[in-house]
């Protein structure tokens, strides 16, 4: 028997019956490559040749810090442990802590040179750490880019120092920094650090817009000659985090002022909506030859979709599942596909999962719902 198509329209029923108004027009920003994303949903809000390969710079230093994450959860680091200054890292160019190579260096300080001032120095520390070597290093770099999704990076050492084979793009350095806040938040609360003294010295954040935006609690800035200023901002308002990539901006007020017009377009111009809870039935669905009759099929965290302000409650959705539906079943099998659109325009269509499992019925149970699908 050919499986039928089973549609069923689901409509979140308007206040109001006016035309949808398009969000008004993504600022237009002095830079090479841009990006802006909402975390929860996971959409894109505006973009500028996001998937252009571009020179990192000291942004690489994200996947320095989550790969150190990574081996603080694994037990392979210590916060507290010291480890020993080499010559190499000593000798550094660029942004430096001011490491002493008389003197080893605290896990914890290493990872606040990295992230607040930008240190060259402690990143090599930290790679020779864990690797025994900064080309080793940049080798498990490589290995966790792709883990995360990273198809257009490629990394030759941890600091982000210029190299023709070391470049990433604005998508994949937001699926970095939204890899880094989702599976590291206790370690992310070190980007909001305004400011760190090292053997003496104290170097402010280079990010400026910690400073202006109290929603502001992150990420990282970059600059070299041939890769421009760089910046990646999150702010947080409410449940919502955006997260906003600039690339080759023109000087260090430029990037803080053109990711700054990024997310406050972002948070003005859109809502981001709840339309289910985790393991929330979206639907309920026949199954055939199994002990229970039917599946909830859902989404296995909070579903979220991104639209226009004052939009939301326009939004209709349309279920697309397949029939029959056989046991067995098991959790998180996708069984369907809720299709979601904003006045006939489409915002997406995401898998829905089913949200137990189904064994299989007794004999008897097979063979009265064969005699059912027979006569179907």
């Amino acid at each position: 028997m050919k499986p039928l198509s089973l549609f069923l329209a689901l409509f979140f029923v308007p206040l109001a019956y006016a035309a949808t108004l398009p969000p008004p027009p993504a600022p237009q920003i002095e830079a090479r490559a841009w990006l802006l994303t909402d975390l929860l949903s996971g959409q894109t809000l505006a973009e500028q040749a996001p998937d252009a390969r571009v020179e990192p710079a000291s942004l690489t230093k994200l996947m320095t810090a989550y790969l150190v994450f990574t081996a603080l959860k694994e037990g392979r680091l210590r916060p507290d442990q010291t480890l020993p200054v080499s010559e190499r890292a000593w000798r550094a160019e660029g942004s430096r802590m001011f490491l002493d190579p008389r003197q080893p260096a605290k896990v914890d300080d290493l990872l606040k040179g990295v992230i607040v001032q930008s240190g060259n120095d402690a990143c090599i520390v930290l790679a020779e750490a864990i690797a025994g070597s900064e080309e080793g290093f940049a080798a498990m770099m490589n290995a966790m880019a792709k883990r995360l999704g990273m198809h257009n990076t490629h990394f030759v050492n941890s600091t982000g120092l210029p190299h023709p084979q070391h470049y990433s793009t604005a998508r994949d350095l937001t699926r970095l920094a939204a890899a880094l806040i989702r599976d590291y938040p206790n370690y992310y609360t070190y980007y909001a650090i305004k400011e760190f003294t090292y053997n003496g010295i104290t170097q402010p954040n280079r990010n400026r817009l910690l400073w202006l935006d109290p929603n502001v609690d992150g990420v990282k800035t970059g600059h070299t000659a041939s890769a421009g200023y760089c910046l990646i901002a999150s702010a947080r308002r409410g449940e919502r985090r955006l997260i906003s990539v600039v690339l080759g901006a023109r000087s260090d007020n430029a990037r803080a002022m053109e990711s700054q017009r990024l997310l406050n377009y972002g948070f003005q111009a859109f809502d981001t909506v709840r339309l289910y809870k985790a393991n929330q039935p979206v639907t309920r669905v026949k199954v055939y030859k199994g002990r229970q009759g039917e599946v909830g099929l859902g989404f296995g965290q909070d579903f979220y979709v991104t639209v226009p302000r004052g939009a939301g409650e326009r939004i209709q959705a349309q279920l697309i599942t397949q029939q029959p539906l056989l046991a067995p079943v098991t959790r998180g099998q996708p069984l369907g596909t809720l299709r979601l659109t904003l006045d006939g325009r489409p915002i997406g269509d995401y898998p829905l999962r089913a949200l137990d499992n189904v064994a299989v019925a007794g004999l008897l149970g097979r063979i009265w719902d064969s005699i059912l699908l027979w006569f179907r």
